[in-house]
């Protein structure tokens, strides 16, 4: 089992939105743990990485075309192609991109020493609604009528957004060593991938992301020159 991982620095607001709210309170919520902690969901990162690499693959299959169809088989053995079968299913498994592991242990002890609490009939000083609180904050906004600058009416919608600056971090396993050009289509797309989460096309969700080998070494640019050399020309 080979494993590298996908490092996502926030750069703005981000919101990995759910698909509902929270009645009352916002219209969308990010996704969580059952601890308040955000992530972003395994499937949901390897679909964008599988984008931004289709947005390449399709650059490259300018002429000459027998220069892609390398980089389309690298493509096919990181995301797989649709209806795949055993042989032609995707060499990579990407994981939920989450905070630090460390972090996230302290604070369920601490939850679960605030759970004891409460069983004793003691007040809670800590709970998973303060952990989401404490990374997270709500954004409003409004359409406004372009006839005479008012808001529109019933228009005010409210989405809770993951802080700037935190880091997120998701595992990429592969059962086999995968090949120079798998790594280096796969560090390419990490570093065109700059844009997460709802609203990333209203300036949410920037984020930049770099590929780490298992002991943590950043290796992003080592496979990205590779590319570089093997496109050239």
């Amino acid at each position: 089992m080979e494993i590298y991982y996908l490092k996502m620095l926030l750069l703005s607001d981000t919101t990995f939105g759910r698909g509902d709210g929270v009645a009352g309170l916002i219209d969308q919520e990010v996704e969580h743990d059952a601890n308040g902690f955000p992530y972003l969901r395994g499937r949901t990162l390897k679909g964008l990485l599988s984008e931004e690499c289709d947005n390449l693959i399709a650059v490259l299959s300018e002429p000459p075309p027998s220069r892609c169809s390398r980089w389309e088989q690298a493509a096919e053995h990181l995301f797989g192609i649709p209806g795949s079968t055993l042989e032609t299913i995707s060499k990579m498994h990407v994981g939920d991109a989450c905070l630090a592991q460390d972090l996230r242990k302290a604070v369920k002890l601490q939850l679960d020493q605030e759970q004891e609490r409460e069983r004793r009939g003691q007040e809670r000083r800590l709970t998973e609604v303060d952990v989401l609180a404490s990374l997270t904050t709500i954004r409003r906004q409004t359409a406004i009528d372009p006839e005479d600058g008012a808001p529109v009416e019933h228009s005010l919608r409210s989405s809770r957004v993951i802080l700037r600056d935190l880091c997120f971090t998701a595992p990429l396993l592969f059962e086999k060593k995968p090949t120079p050009d798998m790594l280096a289509l796969l560090a390419v797309s990490t570093l065109a991938l700059q844009r997460v989460g709802s609203g990333r096309n209203r300036g949410r969700g920037h984020v930049r992301c770099t590929l780490h080998d298992s002991i943590g070494e950043e290796i992003t640019q080592e496979h990205f020159r590779y590319f570089e050399q093997e496109t050239r020309g």
